[in-house]
């Protein structure tokens, strides 16, 4: 994948929240052709695509196109059943897609028969291979350079050594050569990588197997940070160091900002996370999706264009990554509206949370 003009301006997020409704036919008048729009998301492995962005896309539908509709369909990480789900939308007339591939390369050719159907396709988060009309996803490669950047940081901060664990995504993605590739561009020559692993369906518990092998194989003392490309991920290696009687564990990374990973970044088992800005992602994919399905144009919506192995030039956002420690939870995650220190602050967690600065 190459895209063009990596950097979004700074001002896209707020111009994205506060784009009106007349620029995309959000007036009384034009608001008369309700139609339904089609969401498949790839699994329930990872926390975000349920709880974040599926109600963010659904409700910047609504407010883009009252009497529009959302059809849903989640793949649990099985890419034919996906494909079926997207054949039953174009049966039923859905007028535009917004699709988080399960496989990326698998539905192609169920992309393909969209076009013939006359039925655009936003690739949401990760880029599907076909004609897609449109792409919005976070910046992968910057995701993976602040994750190697932490590490780093963590390691010299601890005065380990340098010896790493890379536990990678679903080499079936093309994020997850995207985020490996940020952070190799890093961490190069500036650690050893004793031990590197696919995660097969971003699975916890893939994760939980590839680290324990790597404890058993290096032994605990050996690894000094593990280089954990998600937030689940990162909860199947901390549980395999539990599995294993390691009480003092290392540096371990992290991306999505879940709740669950924040808190434990609070109580100290992980050291970090990548918060990527979903409510943002979300509205520019309902965005893209109503205007396609107006027959518009996405001029005044895309900031860059982007070439899949199929496609040139799909218009596309690219949006910034933030990295989240336990100094900048309050200023990124509280501040920002993703979560209220009540949400995360647990009964057993308050002590910690002081130390965090979030409570008193």
């Amino acid at each position: 994948m190459r895209t063009r003009t990596r950097q979004v301006v700074a001002a896209l997020v707020a111009g994205l929240m506060t784009m009106s409704l007349a620029s995309c036919g959000g007036d009384e008048a034009a608001d008369t052709d309700g139609f339904t729009v089609g969401l498949l998301l790839p699994s329930r492995a990872v926390p975000r695509w349920e709880h974040s962005d599926k109600p963010f896309i659904e409700r910047r539908l609504k407010e883009l196109c009252a009497r529009c509709t959302m059809e849903y369909g989640n793949a649990e990480n099985d890419a034919a059943r996906q494909r079926q789900q997207m054949m039953s939308m174009i049966t039923k007339g859905v007028e535009v897609l917004i699709l988080d591939a399960a496989d990326t390369k698998a539905l192609r050719s169920s992309i393909q028969e969209a076009r013939k159907a006359d039925v655009p396709v936003v690739a949401y988060d990760r880029l599907a291979e076909g004609p897609v009309s449109g792409y919005v996803t976070v910046d992968g490669e910057e995701v993976g350079r602040l994750q190697g950047e932490a590490l780093l940081k963590a390691m010299d901060d601890r005065a380990n050594g340098k010896n790493v664990v890379m536990l990678n995504g679903d080499p079936t993605s093309p994020n997850a050569a995207w985020y490996k590739r940020g952070a190799l561009s890093v961490i190069t020559g500036k650690v050893t990588i004793s031990r590197s692993y696919d995660t097969l369906g971003w699975s916890k518990d893939n994760a939980h197997t590839n680290m324990s092998a790597a404890i058993a194989g290096l032994g605990p003392d050996r690894i000094d940070g593990v280089l954990a490309v998600n937030d689940s991920i990162a909860a199947g290696a901390i549980a395999a160091f539990k599995s294993a009687g390691v009480g003092k564990l290392p540096p371990i990374t992290g991306q999505d900002a879940d709740i669950e990973a924040v808190r434990r970044i609070i109580r100290g088992e992980q050291y970090m996370t990548v918060y990527k800005p979903f409510e943002a992602e979300a509205d520019a994919a309902a965005t893209m999706a109503v205007a396609l399905a107006r027959g518009e144009d996405l001029d005044d919506i895309a900031t860059t264009a982007t070439d899949s192995p199929t496609t040139e030039g799909i218009p596309s956002v690219l949006l910034t990554p933030r990295a989240v420690t336990v100094d900048n939870i309050k200023q990124t995650l509280v501040k920002g509206g993703v979560y209220t220190v009540d949400q995360i602050c647990t009964q057993e967690l308050r002590r910690a949370c002081g130390k965090a600065g979030l409570t008193r």
